[in-house]
C-alpha cells in the first residue's frame, strides 16, 4: 500500500499523473484520478502503481 499524494489515503493501486503547471509527477488514487483527468488540458498520464504481494 502506498499513500495517495493529492488525499492521502493509502491504495493498493496509484495513478502516476501530472495534472498542473508545475509538470511533476504525482501518485494519485483512484477517486482523485478520476476527478483531476476529466477537462484538464494539463493532464497527462505516466503508468500505473501497483502493490505487490509478499511471497
Amino acid at each position: 500500500m502506498k499513500n495517495c499524494d493529492r488525499c492521502f489515503l493509502a491504495a493498493p493501486i496509484l495513478y502516476r499523473v501530472r495534472y498542473d503547471e508545475s509538470g511533476l509527477w504525482f501518485f494519485v488514487c483512484l477517486k482523485c484520478w478520476e476527478s483531476l483527468s476529466k477537462n484538464n488540458p494539463l493532464y497527462a498520464y505516466g503508468g500505473t502503481w501497483k502493490a505487490r504481494k509478499k511471497k
